[in-house]
């Protein structure tokens, strides 16, 4: 074993231990479709200023969105239920009272100027109104001692961003640091000189800190500020013998803002889970059979090396639960399916080494497996760095840019892709390093799997086609299907999920007990399939809907009756969306900031041609998965969101492995026409193309034949993104490439042979 071996050996087994420890001790959160949670009905209350109609309440909803990202609550659920009522349904929540505090506080940060000590405390100013033209007010501050304050000179809509932090070597023990931002860093230059102005001692070199009209720190400005400059830089420390926790929550609530109207909570209660235990279970198994499918197809293809990847790919899913475990965040069904098709999907880094090694095998005079892997190893690290890069860059905006459950697709996408990379280099190559250079292997080297051309590979190799000579026929083919796909737009409409448009929440009380599972399976046999039903409280039962006449109202509230000899209505409410426009937009930011910066990356990677090219190709993926959902009147809801972000980064991988073999080709034959290069990069690729598109069909067949209702759509939804995903790599992507370039090919006489030179 050598050097470099041994170490890779120490670095797998000491992270994989650890993982294991982590998976062990550290238990994972469940989300609200798996095990419920604790849910929360606030109330928004009018005041003089502002009243709590549904817009304030939108408003609320984002605000308080904040809040729970900030509070490290993954994958909440929030809806508006009528015009004033907000809806917070939290997995995994340890401390409920705690989060309904902070979630009910107003937040209403504000800076003053202090005019001096106070003899009295006015009553009336305790409570934080005006006094007099001057709009002076007494507050105590953080010591019990009052203050006379000026009108606010500074407010919460002027910082930029705070954050909890300690000073061990002041021992000032635990603060929060404010940036300030546009008007509020000459504001708080202005605000801090005018103290400066005063004697030290003087209450009116202090500047007060207000939080929902209570003094929360009043520090005295250093003696170094000089009079009518003040603290430059727009930053500031709020100190008041926080601790930790103290600090923490004050800076999420100063980062999430302030509420427009107070709320009021008025219902705390636990629920249970959205989705049943025969869909969990059905889910569970349909997981199990397509990974051992994948698995065996693995073997099958890649013989002995095909069997330590799917060793590798288990280490995977122990790597990628422990990181999970690690960071808090939480598991739903969708998070769990995405899971099991990243390790169909994992594959893809492996079949990536064993077919360059096949082809390092077939060009050597005195072939070896152990040289022939090394190379394959080496040659194709590029295409499996440049593909997993420009995912953790979309991962990375996503997490950063967006919230709600497009970020924690962010961070499920980004624990996948790190766990892949370190699976397929480290784990995979110790192992199939260390089999190669037994004696057994190199006396029986197709026994190794990488010994042989392959079945895709030889035909292609005796039939030789040359696919881009004809470029704009590939283009015309993918015009027609996008043209057909989104005409189903125009034609059928979108169906936009509950998520999206909101719909109608009923809650029963019943006289018998009712299992949610039998009323999933009578409501969906009424013709409401898509209803979502929680049980609620200790007889409680709660059905969320999409919009309902009153007659759909009626069959609703007549199936849950017979199932429970008797039901009578809690509440029948209208509910917004629980993905509200501000996160859409966010979600689409973040989302158009990926794909630039991802075209960016191809760009210096690559060339702007080929980096536009694959963007293009994606956009052409997109529009015929969404498109093909409206045309089957399928319904584009969160479920689908996940299923099409990661369609994306399918789409931008199989293009980057084409055009990573094409310029690699390009270097070493420079005169050579560009038609000519491309069609060799496409038919040196495809055999992996193949490979990895039948490896993830294999578990999304099962999730979508086995999952039951849960999956069907997200397991649809992909099977048909890797299908255009595949096509559009190699007959849109590249042939566009061939176009641009204007490159016609005419000086090649014929196409050349697949084998590598």
């Amino acid at each position: 074993m050598t050097r470099s071996l041994r170490v890779r050996a120490l670095c797998a087994l000491a992270v994989l231990a650890l993982s294991v420890f982590i998976a062990a001790t550290v238990p994972v959160r469940l989300g609200l479709d798996l095990r419920g949670g604790t849910q929360i009905v606030l109330e928004t209350r009018s005041t003089p200023t502002a009243a709590a109609d549904s817009e304030a309440t939108d408003r609320t909803v984002e605000v308080l969105r904040g809040r729970i990202d900030a509070l490290g609550v993954t994958e909440p659920t929030l809806t508006r239920s009528g015009d004033n009522r907000i809806i917070v349904e939290l997995p995994g929540v340890q401390d409920p009272e705690k989060a309904t505090e902070v979630l009910g506080r107003t937040a209403q940060l504000t800076f003053h100027e202090v005019l001096g000590a106070a003899e009295k405390p006015d009553k009336s100013a305790q409570k934080g109104k005006d006094r007099g033209p001057h709009r002076e007010r007494v507050l105590k501050d953080d010591s019990g001692d009052p203050l006379r304050l000026a009108a606010a000179s500074l407010t919460g809509e002027d910082v930029k961003s705070a954050d909890a932090r300690i000073d061990q070597q002041r021992g000032t023990g635990w603060h929060v640091t404010v940036d300030f931002e546009g008007k509020g860093r000459a504001g708080w230059a202005g605000l801090t000189g005018q103290a400066a102005c005063q004697p030290p001692g003087d209450p009116a070199r202090r500047v007060a800190i207000v939080l929902d009209d209570k003094v929360i720190s009043s520090p005295q400005v250093d003696p170094s500020v000089t009079c009518r400059t003040g603290i430059t830089g727009g930053s500031t420390e709020i100190t008041g013998r926080f601790s930790h926790e103290e600090a923490r929550e004050l800076a999420l609530l100063i980062n999430g803002g302030a509420l427009p109207v107070p709320v009021e909570t008025v219902e705390q209660r636990t629920v249970g889970p959205t989705l049943g235990a025969e869909a969990i279970e059905a889910s569970a198994w349909a997981a199990v059979v397509g990974t051992g499918l994948t698995a065996l197809f693995i073997v099958t293809v890649y013989r002995l090396m095909g069997a330590l990847a799917v060793v590798a790919l288990a280490c995977y899913g122990l790597l990628s639960y422990a990181a999970l475990a690690a960071l808090g965040a939480t598991l739903t069904l969708p998070g769990l399916a995405g899971f099991v098709l990243a390790i169909g999907m994992a594959v893809d880094a492996n079949v990536l080494v064993f077919e360059r090694a096949r082809e390092e095998y077939a060009a050597r005079s005195r072939p070896s497996t152990r040289t022939s892997l090394a190379a394959g190893f080496r040659n194709a690290f590029s295409a499996i760095a440049d593909s997993n890069i420009t995912t953790l860059i979309a991962a990375a905006l996503l997490f950063f840019l967006a919230s709600g459950p497009v970020r924690g697709f962010g961070v499920t996408l980004g624990i996948g892709v790190i766990a892949s990379m370190f699976s397929a280099l480290v784990i995979t190559r110790v192992l199939a390093e260390f089999a190669a250079s037994r004696r057994a292997v190199r006396q029986r080297p197709r026994l190794s799997g990488i010994a042989g051309a392959g079945a895709v590979r030889a035909r292609l190799l005796r039939r030789d086609p040359h696919l881009m000579r004809h470029p704009r026929r590939w283009l015309a083919a993918s015009a027609a299907a996008v043209l057909l796909a989104t005409a189903g737009i125009a034609v059928r409409g979108l169906d936009l999920g509950v998520e999206f448009t909101g719909g109608r929440l009923i809650e029963y009380t019943t006289t018998e007990s009712v299992d949610p599972d039998k009323a999933r399976a009578a409501l969906a046999d009424a013709g409401f399939p898509r209803a979502v039903v929680q049980s609620s409280g200790d007889d409680n039962l709660t059905v969320r809907t999409d919009e309902l006449s009153n007659a759909d109202e009626e069959e609703v509230t007549a199936t849950v009756s017979g199932l429970a000899g008797e039901a009578e209505k809690l509440r029948d409410e209208v509910v917004g969306p629980s993905i509200g426009e501000e996160l859409r937009q966010g979600a689409l930011i973040a989302l158009a900031v990926a794909l630039g910066s991802q075209l960016l990356y191809l760009a210096a990677r690559f060339r702007w041609l080929l980096g536009s090219a694959a963007v293009v190709a994606m956009a052409h993926d997109v529009l015929v998965l969404v498109g093909v959902f409206a045309w089957l009147g399928k319904p584009l809801d969160g479920v689908f969101l996940a299923a099409l972000l990661t369609v994306i980064g399918y789409s931008v991988n199989d293009s980057i492995v084409v055009f990573d073999r094409l310029r690699e080709l390009s270097r070493g034959r420079r005169t050579a026409p560009f038609p000519e290069l491309a069609n060799r990069a496409v038919l040196q690729t495809l055999p992996r193309t193949v490979n990895t598109g039948l490896g993830a069909v294999f578990i999304l067949s099962a999730l979508a034949v086995l999952g039951g209702d849960s999956l069907t759509d997200f397991a649809l939804a992909l099977l048909i993104g890797i299908v255009v995903g595949t096509w559009s790599s190699v007959f849109t992507a590249t042939p566009l490439a061939v176009t641009l370039t204007g490159d016609t090919g005419k000086r090649s006489r014929s196409a050349k042979p697949v084998r590598r030179s």
